[in-house]
């Protein structure tokens, strides 16, 4: 009777596999941390055997700009606009904040390949039915992305993650020198993020609204 115990078979290697261990790895470490040779040691595989999958990092790249813009629902026609708007603003910010560490890589991405653009294009079919022209459309999903973007880097990685001053303020020094700035800090926690996020929000569809009454 053999007492080697069996060998446990490997799980094949697939594009779906590698992508979503490469996201795993960005989650963990940022961007800085993913190499082939890092991903292949975690697949237990030859860093060449990757490339047969991504010919290069950018192609892999691509891969998990995939992975998070389908996990960023549109909402369908069945609802009102600003509704929608709302619903897909929301699940952009969960989406990004998923994967902090691919933030910066994410929100500046050109999404020209087929499913970025396939994406965009349906983010602009939210205003169909509004009646306005492309120009319009434009300004909005325009204004719409700054303001969505823009929130979503500063937590994901901003201001309270940056580098430090080199002889920063002593703390009591700056609550009695600075008592303005010093005092609203005390709401800035992640507890009020969403707050602020919507607060912000509601101000923009507000606007959107009032400029698409104006026909």
């Amino acid at each position: 009777m053999s007492t080697h115990a069996p060998k446990r078979k490997r799980t094949p290697l697939s594009a779906e596999r590698i992508a979503t261990e490469a996201m795993a790895l960005v989650d963990e470490g940022g961007i800085d941390a993913l190499s082939f040779r890092t991903l292949a040691a975690r697949l237990k595989c030859q860093a060449m055997s990757l490339y047969h999958y991504y010919p290069s990092k950018q192609h892999l790249i691509d891969a998990l700009i995939n992975i998070c813009l389908a996990e960023i629902e549109i909402p369908g026609p069945g609802l009102p606009l600003r509704e929608r708007l709302h619903r897909f603003c929301l699940n952009y910010r969960a989406t990004v904040l998923r994967h902090p560490g691919f933030a910066a890589i994410f929100t500046s991405h050109r999404l020209n390949h087929r499913e970025g653009l396939a994406t965009l294009d349906a983010c602009v079919r939210m205003f169909d039915g509004a009646g306005v022209s492309y120009e319009r459309k434009a300004s909005l999903f325009r204004v719409l992305s700054y303001y969505i973007t823009g929130a979503v880097l500063d937590e994901a990685l901003g201001y309270a993650k940056g580098a430090s001053a080199a002889d920063p303020v002593p703390l009591d020094e700056a609550r009695r020198d600075f008592p303005e700035i010093m005092g609203i800090g005390a709401y800035f926690g992640r507890e009020n993020h969403l707050k602020f996020y919507e607060t912000g929000l509601g101000v923009l569809l507000d606007w959107i609204e009032a400029d698409l009454t104006k026909g």
